[in-house]
């Protein structure tokens, strides 16, 4: 099976069984803070072509587009129910727009900010730059927010040399047991 079909399949399966508690988190959104309840996000996919990738906003309206660890007080930006979408990542469902349309797969580099050049420049430099990047990877389960960027483009570099279905599958289970433990996330 492809890449690609596997991430078709997946997605429409976890679109169906997550339509509910979509739809409720998108209400929970609305109600508890002004503004839509989706984020679209300018991001750097395969080749650093740009796309735009869909998140439940956990923050407020107006916050600066920069990495979180770059705001002076990141929980100052956040909404009522934003650190719980973070930790739980809830906030990454809408992700499955970027999978189905192909922006994105489940498996590869978390796509960087338009605005993070040190980060596509050392990818790019790798080789990175050439994956569709995905709503988790090889960095996330070794580290997530804490790495710092010299240490996710290797992580990244090793998944390109190692990619196969399989290892897609075991870093798919991986995540969900960090998510379940609420392992490395910081907000």
């Amino acid at each position: 099976m492809s890449k690609r079909l596997f991430d078709l399949a997946l997605a429409l399966v976890a679109g169906l069984i997550l339509a509910l508690p979509v739809l409720i988190v998108a209400l929970l959104v609305r109600l508890t803070s002004p503004g839509p309840a989706l984020y679209w996000s300018d991001r750097v996919g395969r080749n650093n072509a740009i796309f735009r990738m869909p998140k439940f906003r956990s923050m407020r309206v107006g916050t600066p587009a920069v990495a979180t660890h770059l705001l002076q007080d990141a929980d100052a930006h956040l909404t009522p129910i934003g650190s719980f979408l973070r930790k739980s990542s809830l906030d990454e469902l809408p992700q499955l727009w970027s999978i189905i349309k192909g922006d994105m797969s489940f498996v590869g580099p978390r796509p960087a900010l338009f605005n993070q050049d040190d980060l596509v420049a050392l990818r790019t430099e790798r080789g990175v730059h050439q994956l569709v990047p995905g709503l988790t990877g090889w960095a996330q389960i070794n580290g997530r927010d804490e790495l710092p960027i010299p240490d996710k483009v290797q992580l990244d570099v090793e998944y390109l040399q190692r990619q196969t279905l399989w290892f897609d599958i075991r870093i798919i289970w991986l995540t969900f047991i960090k998510v379940v433990r609420r392992d490395g996330i910081t907000h």
